[in-house]
């Protein structure tokens, strides 16, 4: 089971920082490491074994934990946090870490009192540093989600559903219905189209504002599936396009290719922000790039690592990534192509299909 061998790979660091165990706070870390998606639940993942390993719920969650969590040990218990620390105490932990990026100052004063002898450590970010590489069921899920995207977005061309006279609002909503008739949970987050000089906001909230023909049209979604998030962004032209539309989006194009040829293990995330920066740069646009270049994404739609110029750290095997160079002529309009990728030796595998050519409709 991917679980079960997460949680191996959590032991090992463990071990290395010389803790007895870790209090799991962070329902998507634990979810990461049991498969359980109740909204209450703590972890108090063992150093040795999974033999000490605790699972904790409440009454709610009774048969949901016994399905997705059937080989742990399950306490059912409120508050579960305070549960574990107990249950540490009892088992003779010596020195547990807890998530203190996710821990409150009065919560940890609970989580003291309830640990009686138990030296807390802080031990923030071990569960998402192992969250970093994706391991096949997530690839796969996160295919998954970007697959619904691909088919909804082909959908909603197909079927007229964006063309001049509909509003931003009703394209987005009959976007991510597409997305729930194509496998999808839901959408990742709430999604942008952007017509018009709106397309020149890089996170526009779709309103009614209506779409003219001529207009560029930029749409930035994805699909939830079993978790995982996709992420795509797509700038279409409605109508005929103009000749600087059609510039503007040659740059584009170019930057992001630039950007995914320079994903690779080992390279400095700040280096493949910069290999498509500098692109956008020489054409005198610099200016108007005004984000990072992509980010993580897995169990959340933002992630680490972060692509951008201040990013620290190197690209690994494994981690899925945004590359989503944009540029943005406030009052005029903008443009921003944006893929999901995994990061692999012999070059980035692909996971959003739909094309990237200039799509007039």
């Amino acid at each position: 089971m991917p679980h079960a061998t997460r949680r191996a790979a959590l032991r090992a660091t463990l071990r290395d920082r010389e803790l007895d165990a870790l209090l799991v706070t962070n329902l998507l870390n634990i979810r990461y490491l049991t498969g359980f998606t109740g909204s209450n639940a703590a972890l108090l993942v063992s150093a040795e074994s999974d033999a000490g390993t605790v699972f904790c719920t409440d009454g709610r969650y009774l048969t949901q934990a016994e399905r997705q969590v059937p080989d742990l040990e399950r306490v059912i218990d409120r508050p579960c946090d305070l549960a574990l620390a107990q249950r540490a105490h009892k088992d003779g932990v010596r020195r547990a870490g807890f998530e203190s990026h996710h821990v409150t100052v009065d919560g940890l004063d609970a989580l003291g009192d309830a640990a009686e002898d138990v030296e807390l450590v802080r031990a923030p970010g071990l569960v998402e540093q192992l969250r970093l590489v994706k391991d096949d069921a997530e690839v796969e899920a996160l295919r998954m989600a970007c697959a619904a995207a691909d088919r909804a977005l082909a959908s909603l061309i197909e079927h007229g559903g964006l063309r001049a006279g509909r509003t931003e609002r009703e394209i987005a909503r009959e976007l991510e219905s597409r997305m729930l008739d194509h496998g999808a949970a839901g959408p990742s987050f709430e999604s942008i189209v952007a017509t018009g000089a709106n397309s020149a906001v890089p996170h526009h909230r779709p309103t009614d504002a209506v779409v003219h023909a001529g207009d560029l049209v930029k749409l930035d979604f994805g699909a939830l599936v079993d978790g995982y998030h996709s992420d795509m962004t797509r700038t279409l032209v409605v109508g005929q396009a103009a000749d600087w539309q059609r510039e503007l989006y040659e740059l584009v194009a170019t930057a992001q290719q630039a950007g995914r040829h320079a994903l690779a293990p080992g390279a400095a995330v700040s280096d493949v922000d910069r290999a498509a920066r500098e692109v956008i740069e020489r054409a005198g646009h610099g200016d108007q790039f005004l984000h990072g270049l992509g980010h993580g994404v897995g169990l959340q739609i933002h992630e680490a690592p972060a692509l951008s110029k201040a990013g620290d750290g190197t690209l690994l095997p494994g981690m899925a990534v945004t590359v989503e160079p944009g540029v943005y002529l406030a009052g005029k309009g903008g443009v921003r192509i944006e893929d999901t990728l995994v990061v692999r030796e012999g070059g980035p595998e692909l996971l959003t299909l739909t094309t990237k050519e200039l799509v007039v409709v």
